[in-house]
């Protein structure tokens, strides 16, 4: 039987993740939703269609009104304006009415950008998170963060909208090729190490099963991952306060993402902005030097980045400048007290955060020592 997890917002029940190992639950679930008297649409992209568009619209056409399938070409380059205009022009001429429901398949652009649609689209309509990536599973399909990148900057667009359903089918994750299965790990490796040390010693332990894809451990890792942050986001849904320490490493990666022009997956720059952070958090006495290099370290065996070449630290650091985290032209910086803690720190300087760039930073004079 599937596990499940409500999220509630306010103190009530507002949506449950359901965790499962296939599809085949997922019309019974929409049927709760009022899936017969309703259009569906499903929002994916160019690589996911292929895998699962049609398997699911198969399932469930017969279980609503109508049923159709929005693609847009795959890629944070898409995340724009424009797609979601696209998407608008769709809706409309197939007659969606608000009382219809938008269904996301597919990663973190996928995700982000129908939440957005949704939150949009007629004041308003119901839509269904089904992530299909592990970053998706772990992170950006909870909690109700929608938006879309504008001139290159990273989710500047958006809306604090809840989805009615997340449906996580983790078996997906056995398809995804290792660079993308591994730049999703950051993410629940961020969530050991902000909120539970606990968690983050069991994904040390459990870390050749992890890397071998073993269905039970990478369904129990979802699990405790989603776990974590749906404490964080029920005490704090828009991000008032605790909830920005889901930020922790996102400061100096969404600026590494935009400086590699987003050749870089979300999940390694996240990497790299983790290690930046721990690197803070030691030159500022929170954690020890010893802390720190195990904290680099830990992400390596995971496949993910600890060093970044063909930046520029002053271009990064200029970067991190238009991040969303800037309260009155001071970052909202998030630090380790230790792992399993993290503070917000509204002390750090331009010094510091360039300081810990370079220290990523592999540049060709390093290459050729």
């Amino acid at each position: 039987m599937a596990q499940r997890l409500t999220i509630n917002f306010a103190k009530k029940p507002c949506y449950d993740i359901v965790f499962a190992q296939d599809f085949l639950g997922l019309p019974l679930e929409l049927e709760t939703l009022q899936a017969t008297e309703r259009r569906i649409c499903i929002i994916t992209d160019s690589n996911v269609e292929k895998l699962y568009a049609h398997e699911i619209l198969n399932q469930i056409k017969d279980k609503c009104k109508k049923a159709e399938v929005f693609s847009f070409p795959a890629g944070e380059a898409n995340k724009t304006l424009d797609t979601v205009r696209e998407i608008y022009a769709f809706l409309i001429k197939e007659n969606f009415d608000r009382k219809d429901l938008l269904i996301a398949l597919g990663g973190g652009v996928v995700g982000d950008l129908t939440g957005f649609v949704a939150a949009t689209y007629l004041r308003g309509v119901d839509f269904v998170q089904i992530p299909t990536t592990l970053l998706a599973q772990a992170d950006s399909s909870i909690g109700g963060k929608t938006g879309v990148d504008f001139d290159g900057y990273k989710n500047m667009v958006g809306a604090f909208y809840m989805p009615k359903l997340v449906y996580m089918n983790v078996s997906v994750l056995k398809t995804l090729e290792d660079r993308q299965f591994f730049s999703g790990f950051a993410e629940i490796m961020k969530h050991g190490l902000i909120k539970d040390h606990i968690f983050y010693v069991w994904l040390l332990e459990n870390m050749y099963e992890i890397c071998d894809r073993e269905p039970a451990v990478l369904e129990e890792m979802v699990v405790k991952s989603s776990t974590i942050k749906k404490l964080v986001v029920e005490k704090d849904p828009t991000e008032k306060g605790e909830r920005a320490l889901l930020n922790f490493g996102h400061t100096i990666g969404h600026a590494i993402e935009k400086a590699k022009n987003f050749e870089l997956y979300h999940g390694e720059c996240v990497a790299l902005g983790c290690v930046a952070a721990a690197y803070i958090s030691w030159k500022h006495e929170l954690l020890t030097m010893e802390e720190y290099y195990e904290i680099r370290d830990m992400f390596v065996p995971f496949n993910l980045p600890i060093s970044v070449d063909g930046i520029s630290p002053k271009e990064v650091l200029e970067l991190t400048k238009s991040d969303k985290k800037m309260d009155a032209g001071q970052i909202k910086f998030i630090l380790l007290k230790k792992v399993g803690k993290a503070v917000i720190d509204t002390s750090v300087t331009d010094d510091d955060i360039l300081n810990a760039i370079k220290e990523i930073y592999y540049s060709e004079e390093d290459m050729a020592r």
